[in-house]
């Protein structure tokens, strides 16, 4: 059985599956191979999925962009989203809010909003690359709050840190499960969270939504099957996964990702999923965002 990851190795993205898939081998008596088959946003990964047999042997993990992001950036893809068969959400990790503590001086989103408003288009902020939840979350965060930053793509997350911990940047909206470490060493300041409400292991940390309602962002985490898998195969894997996320030590090794559990039934995570492809596709349309 193989999982193909549409990203490089070593994000949350090819962590949480690692996770399930070492639970599941181990479970099933039968090895679990993950693969990474990373480019153009996911999209030759999931691609290759796409195009599998369907008898449950090749699934797709992947984070919103392949599945719900893509078919509103590109002008065609090699595959249909839609099509794919929607077996569960694992987990979500909360996009953040992060600052260089240097150049910015806001304690508090509000604070951070004044200035914005106050000085705009000063500001710069990093972003995994256009058509990422970084960079849609920004254009969410400017389109609520009325506000104009400069934004700066780099080539994936890890660069990105890097360039707001030089100062070459001053903010970013990054996965919270990158960033905390930084945040929690004092190179870097958490302003806000994008999930819903707080987060219970970071009640200082105000929500978005507390100053910008309906504000929501996250980063999840899905697996689906090429089309046409049939029911029967997509419910097993379903309760499997379902029956991962209830274990111990499965919830230990996403609680380091700052991972939350996610789970469901076929059908919830089917809803999902068209909500997120809704809600990014009215952001990019609001945003007019294209490619280069």
């Amino acid at each position: 059985m193989k999982i193909v990851v549409p990203f490089p190795a070593g994000g949350t993205a090819d962590s949480v599956p690692r996770i399930i898939a070492d639970w599941l081998s181990r479970k099933w008596g039968q090895p679990i191979i993950v693969e990474n088959r990373t480019g153009a946003a996911g999209n030759i990964g999931s691609e290759l999925v796409y195009r599998s047999e369907p008898d449950g042997y090749t699934l797709l993990a992947a984070p919103p962009p392949p599945l719900v992001i893509n078919q509103n950036l590109y002008p065609k893809l090699g595959f249909d989203p839609a099509r794919f068969e929607p077996i569960i959400v694992m987990a979500q990790v909360p996009n953040a809010l992060i600052v260089n503590p240097n150049t910015i001086k806001a304690s508090n989103l509000a604070e951070l909003i004044e200035y914005l408003r106050n000085n705009p288009d000063k500001v710069t902020c990093a972003t995994q690359g256009i058509g990422t939840t970084s960079h849609l979350t920004s254009e969410l965060f400017q389109l609520l709050a009325k506000v104009k930053v400069r934004e700066i793509p780099y080539r994936g997350s890890a660069p990105a840190l890097q360039g707001l911990l030089a100062g070459d940047v001053d903010m970013m909206f990054d996965n919270l499960g990158s960033s905390l470490p930084l945040v929690e060493a004092g190179k870097l300041k958490l302003l806000a969270v994008a999930s819903p409400t707080r987060l219970p292991a970071l009640r200082d940390v105000q929500a978005m939504a507390e100053s910008l309602p309906g504000f929501e962002a996250v980063a999840w985490y899905g697996i689906v099957a090429p089309p046409k898998t049939p029911k029967a195969i997509i419910d097993k894997i379903n309760a499997g996964v379902n029956e991962a996320l209830r274990q111990p030590e499965v919830q230990d090794h996403l609680k380091k990702l700052s991972a939350e559990i996610f789970g469901g039934t076929v059908e919830e995570t089917a809803h999902y999923m068209q909500q997120e492809v809704d809600r990014w596709g009215a952001v990019i349309k609001s945003a007019r965002i294209e490619l280069p």
